[in-house]
């Protein structure tokens, strides 16, 4: 590895032009080495809220907090909502309804079915397909129901309100672990943000870093959700099970979940160990992890399309469970902000010296001792491409997209060769890729784990131009089509760019899916961009 530019020099040649305006830091927040939580930033969350924004739609006009969107008529005020990552999904919404109770949830809901009206429900809107907004319709706003309503210590269960979010989970926990010989964690979480709510996450049947997890469902004791009605229906394995298989994965779509029942892991701390390998050596290593008892791990991809390495070779990084007596080294820290966005930003500029520092970052860190709960936590930057594009004087708006494709882990090779290739020979702007694996999910309706697979999430470049979105969209339909080659399939969270054809050939069971949810929302009260999009592509 290349050691003529160290990583002091690297963060101050990448940092130069960097600036964190304190828009980008709202919403961001941080786990310490010990679980403790920044207050400070949990709170400046609620200042402000660039996912909302306004403009007059009539000269003179003064934008308002209360818009009167009366009769349909167009309001002096235009709200306008987009997911807070790939940002294609702007959408100009009649109302943004924010709910604290359950009560408050269920009279929303009542009043809404009796004007026959229909809305659409989000969280921390990092999903990237559509699914939190609806256009011209009022926007749920689930964020300030999110109290912690109990914790069961001798079962390990914690019942949560479903707008609570990652940061203020944990930090309950920490302080509820306190002087306790039997502290409770979380067994996993999404990873690259943690402003994501709990009913979001359960709407979305995500994933962390397990290597033989189930999906987010197998975290499920039971929930409660309001349905078209305004009734508040309990669901679980024994209880309204087919509500319970459709709304876990369902995005939204049969209710508005209103709390959950997390089922607890006993808290463990677990040991980083960082090493450099092929792709080939992957599966191998993540079999042997699985047989030893390493609970999590992940591979980074080299991203250097001029390397040898590139879509080859990467980071792989396994955790160990260690005596949970085991002292925590003052000296590991996980990435500051600057020191994100400055990995982040870079990898535009120069992906070989990113990559070769990213490596180095992770091997100093091999050994170093944790809680598994706090190791699942990220840095994230809320709207950090806007800094991005300005810095670099990028003539249209650019964001990355996501997309996750899922193949079985004996075809992990052969996909990714055939991945690089196109990738090569079209000029995909590759920003990030990592490798995740998961067990078969038996439980949900619309399952994309269908099989024990490796993960693989691409996060492509892509330039706010009807070209630029094209062709982030025909790579995303290649990968789904060698996805579908190699018996696998595909995330429908964060995109809707796959054909009807694809759409099928992953989720065979998706028309049932839509005539179940006439049957539980017959006036498609809940309702949104993605549902409308799949509806009419399915006609």
């Amino acid at each position: 590895m290349n050691k003529s530019v160290s990583r002091r020099r690297f963060l101050k040649i990448a940092l130069k032009a960097v600036t964190l305006p304190s828009s980008l830091l709202f919403g961001t927040s941080l786990v310490t080495a010990s679980g403790a939580q920044s207050k400070s930033r949990l709170n400046s969350e609620e200042k402000d809220d660039h996912r909302i924004t306004e403009r007059s739609a009539v000269s003179g006009k003064t934008p308002s907090r209360d818009p009167d969107w009366n009769g349909g008529c167009v309001s002096p005020v235009i709200l306008l909502a987009n997911d807070l990552h790939s940002q294609l999904n702007r959408t100009q919404v009649a109302s943004v309804e924010t709910v604290t109770s359950l009560t408050a949830l269920q009279t929303f809901i009542k009043s809404a079915a009796g004007k026959r009206q229909s809305f659409s429900t989000c969280g921390g809107r990092h999903a990237g397909g559509g699914q939190q907004f609806a256009r011209m319709k009022p926007l749920l706003d689930t964020t300030k129901m999110n109290r912690v309503l109990s914790l069961d210590k001798k079962r390990g269960l914690l019942e949560v309100e479903s707008g609570i979010k990652w940061p203020a989970l944990l930090f309950y926990l920490n302080h509820a672990n306190r002087r306790s010989s039997k502290p409770w964690g979380i067994a996993q979480k999404q990873t690259g943000t943690d402003l994501l709510t709990l009913g979001g996450t359960l709407s979305a049947n995500a994933h962390g870093q397990g290597l033989a997890m189930k999906p987010f469902v197998g975290d499920i004791e039971s929930f409660v959700i309001v349905n078209s009605k305004g009734e508040a229906v309990t669901c679980s394995r024994s209880q309204n099970r087919e509500l319970f298989s459709l709304a876990i994965g369902g995005y939204g779509l049969f209710g508005t979940v209103y709390s959950m029942k997390l089922r607890l892991r006993p808290r463990q701390k677990v040991q980083r160990l960082v090493e450099m390998m092929n792709v080939d050596e992957v599966i191998p290593t993540v079999e042997s992890c699985i047989a030893s008892g390493f609970p999590y791990g992940d591979f980074q991809f080299d991203i250097d399309e001029r390397s040898d390495g590139y879509l080859k070779y990467g980071i792989f990084s396994k955790y160990k469970p260690v005596e949970i007596t085991t002292p925590l080294r003052e000296d590991q820290h996980p990435l500051s902000l600057q020191e994100w966005m400055a990995f982040v930003q870079h990898a535009h500029v120069n992906k070989k010296e990113t990559f070769q520092k990213f490596a180095e970052f992770y091997i100093s860190s091999s050994g170093f001792v944790n809680w598994s709960d706090v190791w699942q936590t990220s840095t994230y930057l809320n709207n950090y491409h806007a800094q991005i594009d300005k810095t670099l004087n990028y003539p249209n708006k650019t964001t990355e997209v996501l997309t996750e494709i899922y193949v079985p882990r004996k075809s992990l090779v052969g996909f990714i060769d055939e991945a690089r290739e196109y990738f090569l020979k079209n000029d995909v702007n590759l920003i990030y890729s990592t490798i995740r694996f998961i067990a078969k999910d038996d439980e949900t309706f619309l399952p994309w784990a269908k099989d024990d697979y490796a993960c693989v999430i691409f996060n492509l470049h892509t330039i706010h131009t009807t070209t630029g979105i094209e062709h982030s969209a025909r790579a995303f339909r290649h990968l789904i089509d060698l996805a579908i080659k190699y018996g696998g399939s595909y995330y429908l969270t964060y995109h809707k760019f796959a054909t009807q054809e694809q759409v099928q050939a992953c989720y065979p069971q998706f028309q049932d899916f839509l005539r179940l949810k006439l049957r539980y929302d017959p006036d498609e009260q809940f309702c949104s961009n993605w549902y409308w999009h799949y509806r009419d592509l399915f006609a």
